[in-house]
């Protein structure tokens, strides 16, 4: 089961940050889920939420800021014992420094449409410039995102972010065409993960932080995990593949990522 860094490494680092990427690289990760709004001056920069209230000591819209503005600030505000500043990073930033990830999911949440439009256009002319095609898969929750990618260019791979059940969250991605299926772990089961498959699907399932729950949704037949503990979790299925102990029984024994 493939391991993605949620953020970079929420857990371990300042979220969405360069610092939190370079940490889980070092470490073997080289799958990663990451966030994406438009700045002020119409750039895709690495951010979850639309205000950066929570993440900086700064208030307002991430729209209201310029990359400039956005980078000089401190995103290390709620975690704790990171020893250096870091500010908000642009996609291609990220893109630039680490030329060998294996592979994004960049998440784009929902805005207004004429943010959303600029955004669309520049993720795919990054995508295109870059040749990312087999190296990212564009995920949202909102549809009509999806449905925007995929009309610029129809070989992005898009992806479908589900928190619920209802409405049929695999029915609205066939729908869509969708290459990625990004689902709440919770509400995964075995018949969701093999409808999925049968529609040509990876089954990522977010965000999960406990092995006990990792090895619930590998029963499943999930094919990868997003989790805020990427390095812990990689190191735990490393362990296990070079142990004889059977999975469940090294589980008991092991501690869970914290």
């Amino acid at each position: 089961m493939i391991v993605y860094g949620h953020r970079g490494a929420k857990g371990e680092a300042p979220e969405n940050t360069l610092p939190a990427f370079t940490h889980a690289y070092r470490h073997g990760i080289r799958h990663f889920e990451l966030d994406l709004v438009l700045s002020k001056d119409g750039i895709p920069v690495l951010v979850h939420d639309l205000t950066v209230d929570r993440t900086t000591s700064h208030k307002g819209n991430v729209g209201n800021y310029t990359v400039a503005e956005l980078a000089a600030m401190d995103a290390r505000r709620n975690v704790t014992g990171w020893p250096t500043r870091t500010g908000i990073p642009t996609l291609e930033q990220l893109l630039d420094q680490f030329a060998d990830i294996e592979h994004l999911q960049l998440e784009v949440k929902k805005d207004r449409g004429r943010r959303l439009n600029v955004l669309c256009n520049r993720l795919t002319e990054i995508i295109q410039r870059r040749n990312l095609y087999r190296t990212v898969a564009v995920t949202s929750a909102d549809t009509r995102f999806l449905r925007e990618i995929r009309r610029r260019d129809r070989n992005i791979r898009i992806g479908l972010v589900a928190e619920r059940k209802i409405p049929k969250p695999l029915t609205q991605a066939k729908r869509l065409n969708c290459e990625y299926f990004c689902a709440k772990w919770k509400i995964l089961s075995r018949n969701m993960v093999d409808q999925a498959h049968r529609m040509d699907m990876h089954v990522s399932a977010w965000t999960v932080n406990r092995i006990h729950d990792m090895l619930k949704i590998e029963e499943m037949g999930v094919d990868s995990v997003i989790t805020d503990f990427p390095t812990s979790t990689r190191m735990y299925f490393d362990n296990r593949a070079q142990s004889p102990l059977l999975p469940a029984q090294e589980a008991s024994q092991s501690p869970e990522p914290a």
